[in-house]
């Protein structure tokens, strides 16, 4: 803090950084620092009244209650935005909040204009929309008391290359072309109907229309699309009203430098160029509009852009949503058929979001947004809250900070409004960048040797004067006064970056940038760098660290806090698969792949995020087919086939029972283009339910079977035993013969003998004992 040398300075420093204006503050005739935490300048002497330490306050204005109902009020007392004014006073780096609210009303008039390109690839589809006037008044009344109708056409601008231009195509370009060979000539843009509540004139006006023909395949629908935006009293835009254009094509558009290829050079001016018949008269003079031109007219106008094309191009247009703030895309037939449902269900997806914006943003501040929807959990971050219903009310809490001081006496304004809406806040910011003590200044003050003016209690010297009252002039340089220019003892005086001149040090230009502090010791150019960018271009350096801005952070401030970007299409942070890390999502979900992680064929619940699409895209069931946001989330390509095949290894199997018993099965694959596809069997698998006679019979017929199987083997295991003990039976009984045969105990006591027999014993017995 020793760094600053004014109270100005010191407040630049840092938010809780404090200035003593005491003039008896610290040692006599030194150079006491007066930039320091509050509490320690208390600590040192300084008393409470003498310390400056602004903060920055907020104070609102103008605060008119948010209406609920459109109908219910003259249409220009509604109110969707609280509060409408606001008041800032900001001190450098110290933040100040405020709460938004945002609440569409029920019942707010719509302007809805219908944009057609009307090429040659276009004919089927205008015959499909021969009665959408009646239809769509129909349905909107329902949603609307008060709606209103418009109608214009497009093709290109009547230029080579872009269109036929030799003699013989003037009148009708499909001249000598066998398919079609009667159509108008070409044009840029045709304002036919002015917005009305009679919707047959709608009618009658489609009827009347004939498709024309340019050359290339681009259409000139981006000029059409500003005219229509810019034309605000031909076109009848209302001021208290949303504004709806529907872009109907099947081709991509023609972008800004296109038309240098046909000679026009001028770049769009961003002006209404509709001549007395109501057409683009400048389209053959200035080059097609940008994004940027293209975005900035239609949110200056408020409106809401809804690209209706064809599912080739779908992506295309999908990118260029993210770069036209309050455009949405949906898929449109071929021949137009879905246009009715589109616009409705475009319509329902616009009145269930709210997004802000920022105009007239000054640069010198930074703003942080977090949002808190329905769920009640404030998001860090996110400007936008889905998924809303008519009447909900929804809050933001808005930082802001100022990054530097301008000039004295500046006043900047800026003005937050929800994209489409009407209701804006306006915010008036002023800046404390002075301290209230520089109210007593004093001039060539005796204080300061009247050489210096006195200031929040330090003198500011007349040049060729230094020290602490100017007390001292330049070459009156002391030997003995080195010692107190040196930061630390051993340490170069002034840090060998300036000179010691009566106890002061006087620091050197540089130049790199600025060099100050008490000892020379900072420099606003030593700090860290990004892509050769001091602080990333995201913050301020200050003494070798760097002050991010809000909203950034790191050493470098290369890292953003914002969030927006990590929001995945159904509202959850980077899917609920990974993590945001510097305004990037970082998935970690083994698998997952996307800007948001929004892809993950591998992942355990792809198959059941996929099934709720596969329900309400192909059979209007599901979770995602009441609250209408099934054309919002669900914007996979689906091919239905009659037989599904599995042996794509790329691609993952799913399966889910539905809820009449039949099994769904469907694929789910990332093409290389990024694109999701499911492919899907047209209609569930349910088989043919068993006869009840049957069922009963096979029931039966197991039983007896498994009953006669089990006797079966009860009678084998009973035969093999009996076998067995028969053979151990005969085996005992066999042996029992042979010992009755053989063992003397079975014998009779008796032996009955011959004379012979006894004579021959004897006799053997006789010999014996001769011999």
């Amino acid at each position: 803090f020793g760094s600053a040398t004014s109270c100005a300075e010191c407040l630049l420093i840092h938010p809780s950084c404090a200035w003593c204006a005491q003039e008896e503050f610290g040692a006599a005739r030194t150079l006491t620092s007066r930039c320091d935490l509050k509490q320690n300048l208390q600590k040192r002497g300084c008393e409470a009244q003498f310390v400056e330490s602004p903060r920055s306050t907020t104070s609102v204005q103008k605060s008119k209650p948010l209406s609920s109902k459109g109908s219910e009020q003259t249409q220009y007392d509604v109110v969707q935005i609280h509060p409408q004014m606001v008041s800032l006073s900001l001190r450098p780096g110290d933040q100040a909040s405020f709460e938004v609210q945002v609440r569409p009303v029920e019942d707010y008039p719509v302007d809805l204009y219908y944009l057609m390109d009307l090429s040659l690839s276009m004919n089927d589809d205008l015959d499909n929309i021969r009665n959408l006037g009646t239809k769509l008044a129909d349905k909107m009344r329902q949603l609307t008391s008060n709606f209103r109708l418009g109608f214009g056409s497009f093709v290109d601008k009547n230029v080579s290359p872009f269109s036929y231009t030799a003699p013989k195509y003037q009148d009708n370009p499909c001249n000598g072309y066998k398919l079609f060979p009667k159509c108008v000539p070409t044009f840029g843009f045709r304002h036919l109907l002015s917005l009305t509540d009679k919707v047959d004139r709608f009618n009658e006006e489609v009827l009347k229309q004939m498709v024309s023909r340019n050359r290339d395949a681009p259409e000139g629908g981006f000029d059409a699309i500003l005219q229509a935006a810019v034309c605000k009293e031909r076109i009848g835009w209302r001021k208290e009203a949303y504004h709806l254009l529907v872009f109907a094509t099947d081709d991509v558009p023609h972008l800004a430098l296109d038309g240098k290829l046909g000679g026009l050079v001028q770049p769009h001016d961003g002006q209404c160029h509709l001549n007395g018949k109501n057409e683009y008269s400048a389209s053959d003079q200035m080059d097609y509009p940008s994004l940027a031109l293209l975005g900035e007219k239609l949110a200056e106008n408020n409106i809401f852009l809804i690209f209706a094309v064809t599912k080739r191009h779908y992506v295309l247009y999908k990118n260029l949503t993210l770069l036209i703030p309050g455009t949405t895309v949906e898929i449109l037939d071929q021949d137009s058929k879905n246009v009715f449902q589109l616009i409705i269900n475009a319509y329902s997806n616009i009145r269930s979001k709210v997004e802000l914006s920022v105009w007239n943003h000054p640069e010198d501040l930074s703003l942080a947004f977090t949002a808190t929807c329905t769920d009640g959990r404030p998001q860090p971050g996110l400007r936008k809250c889905a998924d809303l219903k008519i009447g909900d009310t929804v809050t933001f809490n808005v930082s802001v900070e100022a990054r530097t001081c301008p000039a004295p006496g500046t006043r900047h304004s800026f003005t937050i409004k929800p994209v489409g809406f009407k209701d804006r806040l306006e915010v008036a910011v002023d800046y404390q960048c002075d301290c209230s003590c520089t109210r007593f200044t004093q001039a060539n003050s005796s204080r300061c040797s009247t050489v210096g003016t006195y200031s929040c209690g330090t003198c500011r010297c007349e040049p060729g004067y230094l020290g602490a009252v100017c007390e001292c002039q330049e070459g009156e340089a002391g030997g003995g006064q080195q010692n107190e220019c040196r930061e630390a003892e051993g340490k170069q005086a002034c840090s060998g970056r300036g000179e010691c001149i009566c106890s002061q040090c006087l620091c050197y230009e540089s130049e790199f940038g600025k060099i100050y502090g008490r000892f020379c010791e900072c420099d606003d150019f030593s700090c860290a760098r990004h892509k050769g960018i001091l602080c990333s271009g995201h913050g301020e350096c200050h003494c070798g660290e760097c002050k991010c801005h809000a909203g950034y952070v790191g050493d470098n401030c290369n890292c953003s806090t914002e969030t927006a970007s990590c929001i995945s299409d159904d509202g959850q942070m980077c899917s609920g698969r990974g993590n945001c890390v510097c305004g990037q999502c970082q998935c970690t979900e083994p698998g997952a792949f996307g800007d948001t992680c929004e892809k993950c064929p591998t992942c355990p619940d792809a198959c059941s995020t996929k099934r709720e699409c596969i329900e309400c895209r192909l059979f209007n069931s599901g979770r995602l087919a009441d609250n209408q946001t099934c054309q919002r989330l669900c914007k996979d390509e689906i091919i239905t086939v009659d037989t599904l095949k599995t042996d794509d290894h790329n691609a993952v199997l799913c399966l889910y029972k539905t809820e009449n018993d039949c099994v769904m099965k469907f694929t789910y694959s990332e093409h290389a283009s990024g694109q999701s596809v499911l492919t899907a069997l047209k209609e569930p698998d349910c088989g043919s339910a068993p006869d009840a006679l049957t069922v009963l019979l096979a029931v039966v017929g197991s039983i007896l079977l498994v009953g006669i199987v089990l006797l079966a083997i009860w009678k084998l295991v009973i035969t093999i035993h009996d076998r067995r003990e028969f053979a151990r039976f005969q085996s005992a009984r066999s042996r029992a013969r042979y010992e009755m045969a053989s063992n003397p105990l079975y014998k009779q006591p008796i032996s009955h003998h011959t004379m012979e027999t006894v004579f021959n014993m004897h006799g053997k017995s006789y010999n014996g004992v001769l011999h």
